[in-house]
């Protein structure tokens, strides 16, 4: 009996830190409000090996001292802001995000993180877009035969 309530124990206090996490990330993404028509902009740069490439350079330039080399939010610099930098691979997150948010971001910038309006073109920042959704986990593949979920 005792093990029966620990379990509920454990389970509330697990459905409560799943429910503060959603409630931060909300909050967090509040604090940076995207224009309905900026969200609504269509990226006009197809996600080519090329562009791609490219916009890996731009962001291991720019970006990856604060958001890390696979976008977990982990850089070398990120312990010096606050508020930290976004985890640019959690797919709930960046999936939500329509790339005109993203690209929106990224050339409006917010403290700390920096506009890149003057110093990447506008193609570039289209490009870096297309690679931040490169950077988003995906589930792995379910083996053959194995049960659906």
């Amino acid at each position: 009996m005792v093990s029966g309530k620990r379990a509920m124990v454990g389970g509330l206090l697990m459905m409560g830190a799943a429910l503060l996490l959603g409630l931060w990330t909300e909050a967090r993404d509040k604090d940076w409000p995207v224009p309905a028509e900026a969200a609504k902009l269509k990226n006009p740069v197809k996600p080519t090996p090329e562009n791609l490439a490219a916009a890996r350079a731009i962001y291991m330039d720019k970006c990856a001292n604060c958001h890390g080399d696979r976008g977990l939010g982990d850089g070398p610099e990120a312990g010096m802001y606050d508020p930290p930098p976004a985890s640019l691979n959690d797919a709930p997150i960046m999936n939500a995000m329509p790339d005109g948010e993203l690209y929106w971001k990224i050339t409006r910038g917010r403290k700390p993180m920096p506009s890149f309006k003057a110093q990447l073109s506008d193609e570039q920042r289209w490009q870096l877009v297309n690679f931040l959704r490169t950077l988003v986990s995906k589930p792995a593949p379910s083996k053959p035969g194995a049960p659906k979920s």
